[in-house]
């Protein structure tokens, strides 16, 4: 199966020295297209399949962090960010904005490629991920949906990342640090305090369904059904 990723940069010399790496190593399995500027790109994903996007903060018109939005909006297609920009309040931007990885210049190309490839595994083992459910929660993965008693929630990111992790461990306890590492990468140097901030985001999303989340004090957190709790109290 052949992947596409979409490069969203405007320096023409390290879009075709990717294109030409990751095709080689790749053995053409792995297509890179590139546009050099915002709208071309948001343009090329609207037209084309895409497995994952490349983007630049940097860009003429439309910067990397509005792109990013944007293909929020409608799509969790992984996204990497790979800029010049180091700052700290930059890459935690990114990160809230629903980025998947963020690789500052200059680059290795042999841990670009890599990353790249874990991403695009990582997504299409997801996309085959069936229906969860667990008490009044039911979400779809594949089609980036989550509903409470039928009826449907708006969830950011990584508000959906988590709530996927606890529901893929159903009644069980996942500890903080694992639940940090799953949405926002083993690079992350923020405070692991963002789980409690986004998980007391998703409760509050969920509503009186937001009880079923459980905190495990010292450890991190577990999602329980209606069923289970009434179990315990009986």
């Amino acid at each position: 199966m052949t992947y596409q990723i979409l490069m969203i940069e405007d320096d023409e010399q390290i879009c075709e020295v990717v294109k030409d790496y990751f095709t080689r190593e790749s053995e053409n399995e792995i297509v890179v297209r590139t546009a050099q500027n915002g709208q071309d790109g948001l343009d090329l994903f609207e037209t084309e399949r895409v497995d994952l996007v490349l983007l630049d903060i940097m860009l003429p018109g439309m910067d990397g962090f509005a792109i990013c939005r944007e293909l929020r909006r409608t799509s969790m297609v992984p996204i990497l960010f790979l800029t010049a920009r180091i700052s700290e309040r930059d890459i935690l931007l990114g990160y809230d904005l629903g980025c998947d990885d963020y690789i500052i210049k200059p680059f290795s190309l042999v841990t670009l490629y890599a990353k790249c490839k874990a991403l695009i595994r990582r997504s299409k083992d997801l996309s085959r991920t069936g229906e969860l459910v667990c008490g009044r929660i039911h979400m779809k993965p594949s089609e980036y949906r989550v509903l409470v008693d039928s009826q449907e929630i708006e969830l950011a990111p990584k508000e959906f990342a988590l709530l996927r992790m606890l529901l893929e461990n159903k009644n069980k306890t996942v500890a903080r640090e694992r639940l940090l590492i799953g949405v926002w990468g083993y690079d992350y140097e923020g405070s692991d305090r963002c789980v409690d901030n986004h998980i007391r985001k998703i409760r509050k999303h969920l509503g009186s369904a937001g009880k079923q989340i459980k905190t495990v004090i010292g450890n991190g957190y577990q999602i329980r059904g209606d069923d289970d709790e009434k179990e315990q109290k009986e």
